[in-house]
């Protein structure tokens, strides 16, 4: 791949990792907040990423959330150019994929791979445009570079590394074990011009005292010629950030009066729902793994949005969960859907068009007198409103294809702005309904739903998401050399 002409001048560098999961988006985040709290304009950019975990945009798209709260270390809006190819995973084998905010298609693996080349000028346009507003850009890659069977047509890592002619920073993560050999064999499978890219690295998740891995950093700079960065200490408070792969979903959380169960269907989508529940002390948010019943004691079962509404509805069947949630509401228990949760709940599902699965009808679970139809449209808008049992505002995102109707929208769960209803709520008042994501994130909203179970909200959740990435930035700080990461930025 050739380079691209792009704004040369602007500082630029590329994180990447020796692996998947080695922590590359959270120190991304530390380091956008990091530099933006010394003044500068700072941007992150990752040009291919894989999440059905996706924000909705200020200019009405959607990215990966990674980029969503990286956006918020630089204290900036979130623009589809941080993000420009998104794939959302919707079987094994094919994925939804996004381009620059907006559905491109549904391709199969091998089909992308031979269409991924094609995306590079948009992929360019979009790094153009971060970078003619920032003083610094931080871009994250995928996976890792060393997947060297993928490297034709590459636009997550060296290849776009090499379009735009950045520095690469390389991130391993000494948790998972074997931390010299990943980052050295990582300098083995790469060409040579890929390891003269490569200016530097650091290691990740250091338990203990840093210290004892002085001689580890040495003989990784002696047997790659890279400079060593800095070794980052475990960072507790991260786990209290969003995730954004469904891997970072721990089985529960807290240890308060109030127990929302949620079963974790296999393709999980927008689970940031989740978020503020699990910081707050007055519940116990306890995710279902697949295999595992509903527990009897729950006092709502929430259920998420899915990546493929039709496939999780016959995965959720497959589990006896059908059964376990006809039993929770025969207890008296509450019902929370959220978008393809709100679908599930329906009498049935129709995709006419063979959008998600073969075309045709599917029963639904049965809990709202409501019918949804599959529709290649996708909104993807920011939402606010009231909730209309408690009168709290709130607010949030939509991002979903389909249309619900039914005599249970009668009851709508929200009012949004210009008067339009959404959801539907069940008539004996324990099922609920929404097309609305984040809704949770909103503290009034969050407090009025948790009172009425009895439970006490204690946290305003956007803000303490900012001092966690304050604290995260200051952690980086004194455990880089980030002055060495700067003029690496500086560099190209």
């Amino acid at each position: 791949m050739t380079t691209v002409s792009t704004n040369t001048s602007t500082p630029a560098l590329m994180i990447q990792g020796t692996g998947s999961n080695v922590g590359k988006s959270l120190i991304v985040a530390g380091l956008c907040r990091l530099f933006a709290n010394r003044g500068l304009t700072v941007r992150p950019f990752k040009p291919q990423n894989m999440s059905n975990n996706a924000a909705v945009t200020d200019d009405g798209g959607e990215i990966g959330r990674a980029q969503a709260l990286q956006a918020m270390g630089c204290r900036t809006p979130l623009s589809v150019h941080m993000n420009p190819v998104l794939l959302k995973p919707e079987t094994d084998t094919g994925a939804q994929v996004i381009v620059q905010g907006k559905r491109f298609g549904t391709m199969r693996a091998r089909e992308y791979g031979r269409q991924k080349e094609q995306l590079i000028p948009k992929v360019m346009e979009s790094f153009s445009i971060v970078a003619s507003s920032s003083d610094l850009v931080i871009v994250e890659g995928a996976g890792s570079p060393a997947e060297i069977n993928l490297r034709s047509g590459d636009i997550a890592n060296m290849g776009f590394a090499e379009a735009a002619d950045l520095p690469v920073v390389l991130c391993a993560d000494i948790d998972r074990g074997g931390v010299i050999a990943s980052v050295v064999g990582t300098h083995a499978v790469l060409e040579p011009e890929e390891q003269q890219r490569i200016k530097g690295f650091f290691i990740n998740r250091f338990r203990g005292d840093a210290s004892l891995f002085d001689d580890g950093m040495r003989e990784i700079s002696k047997r790659t010629g890279w400079q060593g960065l800095g070794v980052v200490p475990w960072f507790a408070d991260a786990s209290k950030l969003p995730a954004e792969d469904a891997l970072g979903l721990a089985d529960g959380f807290g240890e308060g009066s109030l127990k929302i169960v949620v079963p974790v269907i296999s393709r999980i989508a927008n689970f940031d729902d989740l978020d503020p529940l699990r910081l707050e002390p007055g519940v116990t948010l306890e995710l279902v793994q697949p295999g595992d019943p509903l527990p009897g004691d729950a006092d709502i079962v929430l259920l998420p949005g899915s990546k493929s509404t039709v496939g999780d509805l016959a995965f959720f069947k497959k589990q006896g969960w059908d059964i376990d949630l006809k039993a929770h509401h025969r207890r008296g228990g509450h019902i929370l859907g959220v978008c393809g949760g709100y679908q599930m709940l329906g009498r049935t599902i129709s995709d006419p068009e063979g959008i998600e699965s073969e075309p045709g009808t599917v029963e639904g679970l049965g809990f709202l007198d409501v019918e949804t139809v599959l529709t290649p449209e996708k909104s993807t808008v920011a939402a606010e409103g009231v909730h209309l049992t408690s009168g709290a505002p709130v607010s949030g995102y939509e991002i979903h294809i389909g249309r619900t109707t039914g005599p249970d929208c009668v009851r709508p769960m929200m009012r949004l702005a210009g008067e339009r209803a959404d959801g539907a709520v069940s008539e004996d008042g324990r099922v609920y309904g929404t097309y609305m994501h984040g809704l949770f994130t909103h503290d009034a909203f969050r407090s009025a739903y948790l009172k009425a179970f009895g439970a006490s909200s204690m946290l305003t959740y956007n803000q303490s998401i900012d001092r966690i990435l304050d604290d995260l930035a200051e952690h980086l700080e004194m455990a880089m050399d980030i002055d060495a990461i700067f003029r690496i930025a500086k560099s190209r």
